[in-house]
């Protein structure tokens, strides 16, 4: 369980994703990652890295339970207790704060990385894994593959940065706005997932691709993804902070909290 990193192929590192049951991360799972992406990168023996997941879908997101236990916590004793690198010792926000600069940390691990990124994704991909695909460089998905942002229905924000580079810009703010999801051959139609492909095939299709990428010349597959990253219209990073404020804000209003105490019940008009 947790995030492993390993060598199926020459040039390709292969970091998998494992917290059963669905993959819902918590505050150092996403350090975890972080550091496991940027570490492959650093390898100059790869030239490209696959991120795929084990179980039932590739990730649920935030581990929100970790934020209950917390606010229950705080509710019964007046204190909260420190989550994950980074923490903010009693401040009632701790697995909150950490999750924040948990994702910005792994998402930015999978953009920065200095070898291609290719995502292997199958099952749900649902808001912190939006972030992660959202800033791979290719996706390779299974035919069973759904993608989503579900946050408005769990009282947070946020990913709407990355869910931007998988959909044109209206289908992303009606997607946004409903939580709706799409599913992988949706997605290929619209030219940002690579292959769809079976369940049982996914795995080898994306080594099938990170191969290719692994033939070319290590240093130049550095300066090409370097130069793509530069050129890019959209400081991602930047963007995706952005985002993150009107998440805490909507946390200290009391909006999240009543948001998700009222998930699956009737919506207010």
């Amino acid at each position: 369980m947790g995030v492993s990193t390993s060598r199926p192929d020459k040039g390709i590192a292969l970091v998998t994703v494992d917290f059963p049951p669905v993959n819902a991360l918590p505050v150092q799972g996403w350090y975890d990652l972080a550091d496991a992406v940027r570490a492959a990168g650093r390898d100059r023996e790869n030239r490209c890295v696959v991120l795929t997941a084990e179980g039932r879908g590739f990730n649920a997101g935030v581990d929100l339970k970790e934020m209950q236990r917390e606010h229950d916590s705080v509710t019964r004793t007046g204190t909260g207790t420190g989550t994950g690198t980074g923490s903010h010792t009693g401040t009632g926000h701790t697995a909150l704060i950490g999750a924040n600069h948990g994702c910005a940390e792994a998402f930015a691990a999978v953009y920065e990385c200095e070898v291609p990124v290719v995502a292997a994704v199958g099952g749900f991909c649902l808001g912190g894994g939006i972030g992660l695909v959202g800033n791979a460089d290719a996706i390779v998905a299974a035919e069973d593959a759904t993608f989503g942002l579900p946050e408005l229905d769990r009282g947070a924000l946020g990913a709407a940065t990355h869910l931007a580079r998988l959909v044109p810009q209206h289908l992303m703010r009606a997607l946004y706005y409903t939580s709706r999801t799409v599913t992988a051959a949706e997605l290929h139609a619209h030219g940002s997932v690579w292959r769809v492909v079976p369940r049982a095939g996914l795995l080898d299709a994306a080594l099938e691709l990170a191969r290719e990428i692994a033939r070319k010349d290590g240093s130049l597959i550095r300066l090409a993804k370097a130069a793509i990253n530069g050129i890019d219209p959209v400081d991602v990073r930047r963007s995706y902070r952005f985002e993150q404020g009107f998440t805490f804000e909507a946390s200290l209003s009391g909006v999240a909290d009543r948001v998700r105490a009222g998930f699956g019940k009737e919506r207010p008009a």
